[in-house]
């Protein structure tokens, strides 16, 4: 996905944060790339480092619009879940496919619905990388 990086941030513990909009809203998440990064376009790659709990952090979206958001509680994600094993999950962010873990099998019926997945801003990380 192209990012607009604002800024980064770099906290105590070595952990650097991006500042970022993006086509479907602003993020503020784990930066993996260059603390020194200078404001701009870059292509990224994301992750998130925290498993799928269906109904605890990954709830049915209330519509079918993308969406990155801050949250009080970390990053906000909205997009359609497709499930490809018991154990790993894809959402589909706009064209961009985040892998995600499961703590436990989807229940049925739940593959390409759009969800809100919540996870700690620490957990989302971006990858910048070179086309």
């Amino acid at each position: 996905m192209l990012i607009d990086l604002e800024k980064t941030e770099q906290l105590s513990g070595g952990l650097c944060l991006a500042h970022a909009r993006t086509p479907i809203g602003p993020v503020v998440a784990r930066w993996c790339g260059d603390p020194d990064a200078l404001p701009g376009p870059y292509d990224a790659e994301w992750t998130v480092d925290e498993d799928v709990i269906w109904l605890g952090n990954t709830h049915p979206a209330p519509d079918r619009t993308y969406l990155l958001s801050p949250h009080p509680d970390g990053v906000l994600l909205r997009g359609r879940l497709d499930e490809i094993a018991r154990a790993a999950a894809i959402l589909d962010l706009a064209g961009t496919r985040i892998l995600l873990d499961l703590a436990d099998p989807l229940p049925e019926g739940i593959l390409g619905t759009w969800v809100d997945v919540l996870a700690e801003r620490e957990k989302v990380a971006l990858y910048p990388y070179e086309l």
